[in-house]
């Protein structure tokens, strides 16, 4: 749930709360995993295990922002081409570790979220918690625009981020439903955005999120 290099739009943030980066580069991510960041809560966000459950969740599988690769894990336990990436190395170093202890055979990386593009590959299906929200909005618009090279016409965009029903405070931006709308109006189609709640470990009631279904669109005939 990170990245190196975007710039941040957050508000006052004590260590450790959900996703946001900074100028200086990894080492803030770095930090933030020398012990248990309250994002990381050992197993996939429910509304992800809906998914794939309902088989939502197929082809191959991108773990954009993975942190220490819980949903790229469970993609792989599916038994599909699943990939992880963040811009924290000591993350990464995790998810590796924990893949090799369940005998889960995932391909973790450092990487720049804003340049998808340089992976040389599309996937599926990519799945985004806690990484949306932390980008100011021309950092947005390039992710979105990054997404776009990593994510063929078809290909789902499966997205939770902080919702703007939180509660003003510390933590990272809060998003509007126009935003999303807005950010994913060319060349997406927006299935559905709904209230969930974010499961963190310092909070047993959690955080008010967005749960995104969202589809690459196919080039119209002509274009």
């Amino acid at each position: 749930m990170s990245l190196g290099s975007a710039r941040p739009h957050h508000q006052q943030e004590p260590r450790g709360i959900v996703g946001s980066v900074t100028d200086s580069g990894v080492s803030s991510w770095d930090e933030a995993y020398s012990g248990t960041p309250p994002w990381d809560i050992g197993h996939p966000q429910p509304a992800f295990v809906s998914l794939a459950e309902a088989g939502e969740i197929s082809g191959r599988v991108l773990d954009i922002g993975c942190g220490t690769g819980e949903h790229a894990l469970m993609a792989a336990g599916l038994g599909l081409p699943a990939t992880g990436v963040d811009g924290s190395p000591a993350a990464i170093s995790i998810a590796r570790r924990k893949a090799a202890e369940r005998h889960l055979d995932v391909r973790f990386t450092v990487h720049d979220a804003l340049d998808l593009g340089g992976l040389g590959e599309q996937f599926d299906t990519v799945l985004d918690c806690g990484l949306f929200h932390v980008f100011d909005d021309d950092d947005r618009a390039r992710y979105v625009q990054s997404l776009g090279q990593a994510i063929p016409a078809g290909g789902r965009y499966f997205m939770i981020c902080f919702s703007d029903r939180q509660p003003p405070g510390f933590g990272p931006r809060r998003v509007r439903r126009e935003e999303i709308e807005v950010s994913f109006a060319d060349g997406w189609r927006i299935d559905e955005v709904e209230p969930y709640t974010l499961e963190v470990n310092i909070d047993r009631a959690g955080v008010r999120a967005w749960r995104t279904a969202i589809t690459r669109r196919r080039p119209s005939v002509g274009r």
